[in-house]
């Protein structure tokens, strides 16, 4: 078998970032696969899967209702490696035209104060796996991080 695309990323050299992962064909419409690179692989800690899920319901539920963006919006989830998250956009699109949606994204969950939207037993298959106070520190990381990015967090490392 080949080797998939996001296994020949170097995850040595590999920052948290903001990357495009892919770009796919889906009839006449591209969809561009975002990196969103929140630790260091293989050199920092992990995330824990009650902040991953909160993220990833938050992160949803903002995606899916920003005004300029939501229709473009096609997924949004973590990585099985817990060092960040997939954002699948219909359309083409560069790591700098994402970087104000991912900053205003991770900025919404900073600050986030409340009830986890989808968080209960209804809504949600694993609802008591949360923990706000955690991923309220990893977005106010990375949106540290996303302050001013340079260049090697907003391209793969050759």
């Amino acid at each position: 078998m080949e080797k998939i695309t996001s296994f020949t990323i170097d995850h040595i050299r590999l920052q948290p970032g903001v990357y495009v992962s892919r770009y796919d064909t889906v009839g006449a419409e591209t969809v561009t696969t975002f990196d969103l690179r929140l630790t260091s692989p293989n050199e920092e800690p992990v995330m824990n899967t009650a902040e991953v899920h909160t993220i990833e319901h938050l992160a949803a539920t903002y995606l899916r209702n920003e005004p300029v963006w939501k229709d473009k919006v096609l997924y949004f989830g973590p990585m099985g490696c817990r060092t960040g998250f997939y954002l699948l956009l219909a359309g083409k699109y560069t790591s700098l035209q994402v970087l104000d949606l991912v900053r205003s994204c991770f900025s919404f969950i900073a600050s986030y104060e409340g009830e986890i939207p989808g968080a209960g037993a209804r809504d949600c298959g694993n609802y008591l796996d949360m923990n706000l106070p955690m991923a309220r520190y990893w977005a106010r990381r990375y949106c540290a991080l996303l302050e001013n990015p340079g260049k090697d967090r907003l391209e793969y490392p050759v």
